[in-house]
């Protein structure tokens, strides 16, 4: 992203600015306080498209230039990095000590750190391992008077005090801008295998409820309908489950599951040495319209059977069905979409869950509901926003606090 300017969302052109140190970035943002200008964190500019429109013009502030290693103590199995590192680098930098973080991030050697903490990026291994809330101990950040705040710490044992990572992880670079990132890391895996294949449409419910049942560990557990010849998917899901971890305890794991369903057209694949690199953990880049849907696992083969019936409707599941995601690859009309988000949530609603729209048109996020439902802790997130941001310079009318 090199972009002298950039326009998010039809708002813009907004200057780009790339401190190239700490002390720099303070300035612009004690310069942009000073007369309210509003400063929008665009990390790689990987994640333009996920959230609201920006409320007011201002500048973008890419962190691309802060990339460096702080502290990497391989052996307590963590790291300190500046939050303009991209995904790929860190991983390349780990991988040499054998160690990873393992969340998986779309463009990964674009995105970076801060971004898809901010955004709480996560995907198909978040069933095994987590979530970013889950390794991130430390953060630094500049506050809205261009001072430099720490929370947490460099060491696991040392973390103390009130667990302001989750607050800052998800805040979608309203709280603060971060410029510094402490992660717990994991021993790589040294083998890793797929199991999966197709399913009739009737028989994903059982499936899934062998797969809660599993005497294995799976890291992945997923389905899928669509792709983009989703004819050939209208009689059968096809189901995913991955094994990550020593080279006995996989090879144990696939056997295992090769015993459980015996009785279903579904195969044991080997993989290669564990790398982090395993393909197919990520999709649907290009489509037009994306939705994701989080429900209760229980509810989910239910809540994809309704959603299968809907023509050019892509479905992916992740973490056992807890998270789906939705694709409209073709031009969709405003008004079928708004159908189309208005039946989801509905359907959403009814299995506890709720809807976000992460990509769309920006002229149809005024009459779309980008955040799905007001959350129940609206009130409290508000609370928090002002608290932190009292002049509401960091990403105004980005995220869920300013949308309803």
């Amino acid at each position: 992203m090199d972009e002298p300017t950039l326009t998010i969302d039809g708002v813009g052109p907004m200057p780009v600015e790339r401190p190239a140190t700490v002390a720099e970035l303070c300035d612009i943002v004690r310069r942009c306080a000073a007369d309210r200008t509003a400063i929008y964190s665009v990390g790689g500019g990987t994640l333009l498209d996920y959230g609201t429109p920006p409320a007011r013009p201002g500048i973008a502030l890419s962190t691309t230039k802060l990339d460096h290693v702080i502290d990497f103590p391989a052996r307590d199995m963590t790291i300190t990095v500046q939050a303009g590192v991209t995904m790929a680098r860190l991983n390349e930098i780990t991988k040499a000590e054998r160690l990873w973080l393992p969340i998986d991030v779309p463009n990964p050697e674009t995105a970076t750190l801060g971004g898809s903490m901010a955004a709480n990026v996560s995907g198909p291994r978040r069933y095994g391992y987590g979530t970013f809330r889950d390794y991130v101990i430390g953060v630094t950040l500049v506050n809205d008077r261009g001072e430099e705040t720490k929370a947490g710490g460099r060491v696991v044992k040392n973390v103390a005090g009130y667990d302001l990572m989750k607050l800052y992880t998800g805040s979608l670079g309203t709280l603060g801008v971060v410029t510094q990132v402490t992660l717990k890391l994991k021993p790589m895996p040294e083998r890793w295998a797929s199991w999966g294949g197709i399913c009739a449409r009737d028989r994903l419910p059982a499936v899934l409820d062998q797969l809660h049942r599993t005497a294995t560990r799976p890291v992945m557990v997923g389905f899928i309908r669509g792709g983009h010849n989703p004819a050939s998917f209208d009689e059968f899901w096809g189901v995913s489950v991955v094994f990550e971890g020593g080279a006995d305890a996989v090879n144990w794991q696939a056997d295992c599951i090769r015993r459980e369903f015996s009785g279903e057209r579904l195969r044991v694949e080997d993989g290669a040495h564990g790398d982090g690199s395993m393909p197919g953990v990520l999709g649907g880049t290009f489509a037009g319209l994306v939705f994701r849907i989080g429900l209760r696992p229980s509810a989910a083969a239910a809540f994809a059977e309704r959603a299968a019936t809907i023509p050019g409707l892509h479905l992916n599941a992740d973490a056992a069905g807890a998270v789906i995601r939705g694709y409209m690859y073709e031009v969709t009309p405003l008004e079928t979409a708004r159908d189309l988000i208005a039946r989801m949530m509905d359907w959403s609603k009814e299995s506890g869950g709720n809807l976000v729209i992460k990509r769309c048109p920006a002229d149809w996020k005024k009459s779309l509901p980008v955040w799905g439902r007001p959350p129940a802790d609206l009130a409290l997130q508000k609370a928090v926003k002002h608290a932190l941001d009292p002049n509401a310079i960091f990403n105004p009318g980005r995220f869920v606090t300013d949308a309803f």
